[in-house]
């Protein structure tokens, strides 16, 4: 940004306005004012997917560049469409979606998803236990919002979806990150849980299939993670977004049934297995100690009154999307898109001087490392803005998913294979011109 000029004040008027020159948002402020104040926990959340990285890729695109955009799991960007049976079942009843819908969520969609846990064992689920939300998003808030204390903890994987530690900051708790390392498979440890636990503990989050790094977590972890939570009286929270994504011999256990001795909340959502992101749907199912939660999920209610309703059109695919074909067997599965582009990326890895991969199970990222002795000193964020201006590929460094580690870097599985093959050629391209000078700057920072 240029320096600004000095006001020209010899004629004695009163100066003009400032004006910033930022393409995005231009305006213009009084010069004799101060800027306006901004709420100092905002200072605290990281969230780099939707960062100054992708900021200046919106940049480069204005300048007529072709960005490919390998940072967000968006399905819809790459192709994959949502089911035209659910775009049908939204058509048929937008006459009934004009009007605010129930704070917790129109009927048919509640009871579908209640269905799908009675499937999963949980036979005496009822459709007031869902609560549908603006996806799982705004029920992560909702539910961290109902619960905090200033300073009460909650246990968050490290790495972990950004979401949840912003969301526990902004809601005045601490997140406490438990560690999930590549040499263990991205699996956590148990003991190491339980030697973070304190007093002031609330909650513990499960991401499972996890973002960022595509582990699948076995039922014995799973089963542990749910009897750390009874023994210490902490609500768990599993996001499993990505339920149905799981690839080869890996499989998905959902954790409800395993914690009956505690208050767990679920969630899903129609915006990956369903690719139907831009219909912000999403839900919460509160199961387990439900005697001890009353008041809780009455105050969870109360907040999401205060929003009126969630998304109406969006909430009348949920039954149909649950109970329909599951089409995401056939991307996840061999041959399919999404098994074909993970593919690529394990041999891309395998082939490289430079990268090593713990291949993911589930879910639709990877989670390369830049092996340590390739490249001394290597740092994730400045790898990322050279990629992105050197050779127009968005990617999102690992460190900001809240790991101390700076050599790692995520990707999304979405692109087509030979996309994906033609990407890590660019970056294998750029690792070796940053081994050939490791003091190498970057451009951009």
């Amino acid at each position: 940004m240029p320096a600004f000029k000095p006001f020209d004040t010899s004629q004695g008027r009163n100066p003009a306005p400032l004006i910033f020159p930022c393409p995005a948002f231009p305006f213009t402020i009084d010069a004799m004012k101060p800027a306006f104040q901004t709420a100092s926990r905002v200072e605290k959340v990281r969230y780099e997917i939707r960062g100054a990285l992708a900021r200046r890729a919106r940049e480069l695109e204005q300048q007529g560049h072709d960005i490919l955009k390998l940072n967000i799991g968006n399905p819809g960007e790459f192709g994959l469409r949502t089911p035209e049976t659910m775009r049908r079942a939204v058509v048929r009843n937008l006459q009934y979606s004009e009007a605010y819908g129930p704070q917790t969520g129109i009927f048919p969609a509640r009871e579908a998803v209640a269905m799908q846990y009675q499937a999963r064992g949980l036979t005496d689920t009822r459709f007031d236990q869902v609560f549908i939300g603006n996806g799982v998003s705004e029920l992560v808030d909702l539910v961290l919002r109902s619960l905090l204390e200033p300073d009460d903890e909650v246990l968050v994987p490290a790495p972990d979806y950004p979401l949840w530690t912003a969301a526990v900051v902004l809601n005045g708790g601490r997140a406490v990150h438990y560690p999930c390392r590549p040499e263990n498979g991205w699996v956590p440890d148990l003991d190491e849980i339980r030697r973070q636990i304190t007093p002031k503990t609330r909650a513990m989050v499960v991401i499972n299939p996890n973002n960022p790094t595509g582990a699948v977590y076995p039922e014995a972890v799973l089963q542990g993670l749910a009897d750390i939570a009874s023994e210490h009286n902490l609500i768990l929270f599993s996001d499993e977004i990505y339920d149905a994504i799981c690839y080869d011999e890996a499989r998905f256990v959902p954790m409800a049934p395993l914690a009956t001795d505690t208050l767990c909340i679920s969630f899903g959502g129609l915006s990956k297995v369903y690719r139907a992101c831009g219909w912000r749907v999403g839900w919460a199912v509160f199961t387990g100690t439900l005697e001890r939660a009353q008041d809780y999920m009455l105050a969870v209610e109360k907040l999401a009154a205060l929003r009126l309703s969630a998304n109406v059109p969006g909430q009348w695919a949920v039954q149909t999307a649950l109970g329909g074909y599951q089409s995401i067997a056939d991307l996840v599965g061999r041959g399919g898109r999404l098994h074909d582009s993970r593919q690529a990326i394990i041999d891309a890895v395998t082939q490289s001087r430079f990268l090593e991969l713990v291949a993911p199970m589930g879910a639709m990222y990877a989670f390369p490392a830049v092996k340590a002795d390739a490249i001394p000193d290597f740092d994730d964020h400045r790898f990322a803005a050279e990629l992105l201006e050197q050779k127009h590929i968005l990617i999102v460094p690992g460190s900001s998913f809240n790991i101390e580690q700076r050599n790692h870097f995520r990707i999304t599985l979405l692109p087509e294979a030979d996309q994906l093959v033609q990407a890590f050629e660019k970056i294998e391209d750029l690792l070796e011109e940053l081994a050939e000078e490791p003091e190498r700057v970057c451009l951009t920072t």
